[in-house]
């Protein structure tokens, strides 16, 4: 394996609060990989009792969303300061899911990102292309127009840090994962525009570009495998035990 990479768990609107709890405390208790960091994404409802379960541990936990306020008049929204309060450390943003079924737009999402990195949390913004963009060969266009839409204006300080989580949307929840050589070519086209945005001192420092959409056992050591690869975001793969403990069993024996 080439150097820490992330290993993060979304478990969306599938796990509830007692399967969330007792899921964080197998994989506090397990032996993880040295070079893999770790974090989970519960739902907000279970979200206090899995941090209770990961504090002090090397286990992080993260929101699945965050507003672009950190208080106000915004009905069933999630703030971004509670949830630093309690003890998230990411927080994925405009994930697809959101955007097509919620309606969220790049200024939204480009809200998000600030809000997070304000709080003292770590975006992991979430950009792919659609299979007809895929197929119509449109998608460096797509990934370059999302990039720039939800970083405008960013400014990092520091050793604050941007995760992008490179999702194709046909890759997600349809057990058709992208080829390894193809999400290389994706992440190093990211990677060239976050120079172009930030500058090459930023590039490496300040980002890291992870693969998402339908990882498994079968497949995440050729992700991890390779050095433009950061890590992945995984959804149906890492929220029951076995099959995520398949996957750390995995990168343990690369």
């Amino acid at each position: 394996m080439n150097g820490s990479k992330f290993l993060f768990a979304n478990w969306k609107m599938n796990v509830d609060e007692a399967d969330a709890a007792a899921l964080a405390r197998e994989i506090k208790n397990c032996v993880l990989p040295a070079a893999v960091k770790v974090c989970v994404f519960p739902s907000f409802l279970s979200l206090p009792a899995v941090a209770r379960e990961l504090k002090k541990s090397a286990v992080a936990v993260g929101g699945q969303d965050c507003f672009w306020e950190d208080k106000g008049a915004y009905t069933g929204e999630i703030s971004p300061a509670e949830l630093a309060a309690l003890g998230a450390k990411y927080v994925l943003v405009g994930h697809s899911e959101r955007r097509r079924w919620l309606g969220e737009t790049s200024a939204m999402v480009n809200g998000k990102v600030k809000a997070a990195l304000k709080n003292g949390l770590t975006p992991v913004l979430c950009v792919g292309e659609s299979a007809d963009d895929r197929a119509a060969g449109r998608w460096p266009v797509t990934l370059g127009r999302e990039l720039e839409e939800g970083l405008r204006g960013v400014e990092l300080a520091g050793n604050e840090k941007i995760i992008i989580a490179y999702e194709p949307v046909w890759a997600i929840g349809t057990g058709k994962a992208c080829e390894a050589t193809d999400a290389v070519e994706a992440h190093k086209l990211i990677l060239n525009y976050l120079h172009e945005l930030f500058g090459s001192a930023r590039k490496k420092e300040n980002f890291s570009v992870i693969y998402g959409g339908s990882v498994d056992a079968k497949n995440i050591a050729d992700y991890f495998g390779n050095e433009e690869i950061g890590g992945a975001l995984v959804g149906g793969a890492s929220q029951k035990w076995a099959p995520l403990s398949e996957m750390f069993k995995a990168l343990a024996d690369r």
